[in-house]
């Protein structure tokens, strides 16, 4: 592992959110599999947020990485936090000398129905989901976007993690849907933004068993198959392509991974039109013309990608 095997990432430098366990985990050991240098970055708190800081499950991936001779640090910052995410992007220059690759992959859930949700349920994973992706990476695109005006030829990637229920819409997750697709939208702007300075920006929507999904997800492959569709480490190794040389022309992004399959998502598109020409429309006249908008009738929300 590691710079010992060098590898497409060798001499890189990638901080991985929320890395101690899980899908997190997985694209930390797999990152430096490829040669790249980590900060494991998991303060170790509950799957919605809570509990003291704890350090044993960022230590345990940098001892997994260490062992196989690859490189990493612990790191036990909140992402949410601005100085946290600060500190993020001065560890990785100051303990490995560069900061190439950002994962944004920490997330927590909190559960409710809209009419049930407190402000601090929708509070903290705003916080997490959303805010924790964008400070980590506006931290990490001053940092490039310095290198770039003294003269530097940047290497830059933002790998972002979002999800089908941002996409599709999910009952009783109202906070947590409206932080993937939050993502989405961030992954999009920030890559037109990033382009001039040699940064790519894309997203992932995986769906693989981790800690937050436990309860929610089995393995599905036939009993016979050994091969696990819901095993996290089917998903990084598109993190490791979008994190690697051979992606640079890739931004801007929505990849939805699932067991042996990788889609490429697209965004908001027309489906169905209707004109007044040249004038405003009525309210009976639009009653009127509505199944020219819903030929099958009711308006329906898609059941997922997939069929989940």
């Amino acid at each position: 592992m590691g710079d010992q095997l060098g590898g497409p990432l060798h001499g890189r430098v990638a901080v991985v959110t929320g890395a101690g366990r899980g899908l997190g985990r997985s694209h930390a050991l797999l990152l430096a599999s490829l040669g790249a240098a980590i900060v494991v970055n998991d303060p170790g708190v509950t799957g919605d947020g809570d509990g003291d800081r704890d350090s044993r499950p960022a230590d345990a991936v940098v001892a997994e990485i260490t062992a196989a001779g690859g490189r990493a640090v612990a790191n036990l910052e909140s992402c949410a936090s601005w100085p946290g995410a600060e500190g993020l992007v001065t560890q990785a220059v100051e303990t490995f000398g560069s900061l190439d690759i950002v994962v944004n992959n920490a997330g927590i859930l909190r559960d409710r129905m809209s009419f049930s949700m407190s402000e601090q349920d929708w509070d903290s994973v705003m916080d997490v989901n959303l805010k924790g992706h964008f400070a980590v990476s506006r931290l990490a695109a001053a940092h490039w976007r310095d290198r770039a005006k003294s003269g530097e030829q940047v290497y830059g990637r933002i790998v972002n993690t979002t999800s089908e229920a941002g996409l599709l819409g999910l009952t009783g997750q109202v906070n947590y849907v409206t932080a993937k697709a939050g993502v989405g939208a961030l992954t999009m702007a920030m890559a037109r933004e990033l382009s001039k300075y040699g940064v790519t920006v894309n997203a992932i929507a995986p769906r693989a068993r981790t800690r937050m999904t436990a309860s929610a997800t089995r393995r599905t492959s036939a009993a016979s198959s050994a091969f696990d569709d819901r095993a996290p480490e089917n998903v990084s190794p598109v993190v490791g392509w979008l994190a690697g040389p051979d992606a640079a022309h890739i931004t801007g992004q929505i990849f939805h991974v699932y067991g042996s399959t990788v889609s490429v998502l697209g965004g908001w598109h027309v489906e169905r039109t209707i004109d007044a020409h040249d004038r405003a429309w009525t309210a009976g006249e639009l009653s009127e013309r509505a199944r020219s908008l819903f030929p099958e009738g009711a308006s329906t929300l898609s059941p997922g990608l997939g069929g989940n």
